[in-house]
């Protein structure tokens, strides 16, 4: 299964090379949503789409990111005053005498401390970096679709809770961030056919069991082209309830490489001629969207462990 990738996270390439909207509306709501929800977590990249907006509708996005990134600092500047105190105090009690809780509690408050300090700098951090764009099961990424003959990109949660599902169905079915192709006409037969989105991805991570215990293996693929992600997507919706947007990234059978590194599983990138097509799907000929899965890219998937 894919549990993490390292994706497009600018929607703007997908605007640049696919014509592709931007869902203002979506975006701006989730980014409003996620001020009181940290539940919500959106990748360091994709806020950086908006560091300099050109509308006032980015401009709306990005005052909503810089509220975030206010109240997480406001939060870690609460918190280390607290271990500071708790390191002063320690240290008193240890000028006095060595006990082995005032030992254990100055150790606590500097590590806090130290972790405090290095959320603070990575928060203001401008660079972005290769992790800033990595995605995990729950996260938030730009998702291309298409609406009445046009493409557009949404940002939806990398985890599918199919429409009319309880919300419980998250923690019952915790894998559905991968919908495996031979359950597309079963499980997921409610999307297959009906709801298909593209989310673009430069590499992607898998658990593998070795000798030396498990391992995050790094995939890539060779010659080095962006994979064009084949998923399944839905619109969920409940009284009360704000709106959910989520999808699922298609897997299949793995090719040698990936099954030689001892995984057993693969996301399907689909050609690029076929993103019309896919995105276009026709319920009653399903077997024109698995002649597309069938017929993926297959590029060489070079690995290594993970960072």
């Amino acid at each position: 299964m894919c549990y993490s990738a390292q994706i497009w996270a600018d929607y703007k390439k997908y605007v640049r090379l696919y014509g592709s909207k931007i869902d203002v509306g979506t975006f701006a709501e989730l980014f409003w949503s996620r001020l009181a929800d940290p539940k919500i977590i959106i990748p360091k990249a994709v806020e950086a789409s908006f560091d300099h907006p050109s509308s006032p509708d980015e401009q709306r996005i990005k005052d909503l990111i810089d509220q975030h990134r206010a109240a997480q600092a406001a939060a870690i500047e609460e918190e280390l005053f607290k271990q500071k105190a708790r390191l002063a105090d320690a240290e008193r009690k240890l000028a006095t005498k060595l006990t082995k809780a005032a030992t254990e509690s100055k150790r606590i408050a500097t590590d806090k401390i130290a972790r405090g300090h290095n959320r603070l700098k990575d928060l203001n951090r401008f660079e972005l970096q290769p992790r800033d764009s990595r995605i995990f099961p729950g996260h938030y990424a730009p998702v291309m679709v298409m609406e009445n003959g046009s493409k557009v990109t949404r940002l939806m949660r990398y985890q599918c809770r199919p429409a009319g599902k309880p919300a419980f169905y998250d923690e019952k079915y915790p894998g559905t961030y991968n919908a495996r192709k031979t359950s597309l006409t079963g499980f997921w037969r409610g999307q297959f056919g009906h709801t298909h989105g593209l989310m673009m991805v430069d590499v992607f991570y898998e658990n593998v069991d070795t000798p030396e215990g498990n391992r995050v293996l790094e995939f890539h693929p060779e010659p080095a082209n962006p994979m064009l992600v084949a998923c399944l997507w839905s619109r969920w919706t409940a009284p009360g309830q704000p709106d959910l947007l989520s999808f699922a990234a298609i897997t299949d059978e793995p090719p040698p490489e990936v099954a030689a590194a001892g995984h057993d599983r693969c996301i399907v990138s689909i050609k690029p001629e076929n993103v019309d097509r896919w995105l276009q799907p026709d319920p009653s000929r399903l077997d024109q969207q698995m002649a597309i899965l069938e017929d993926p890219v297959r590029p060489f998937y070079e690995h290594r462990l993970a960072a």
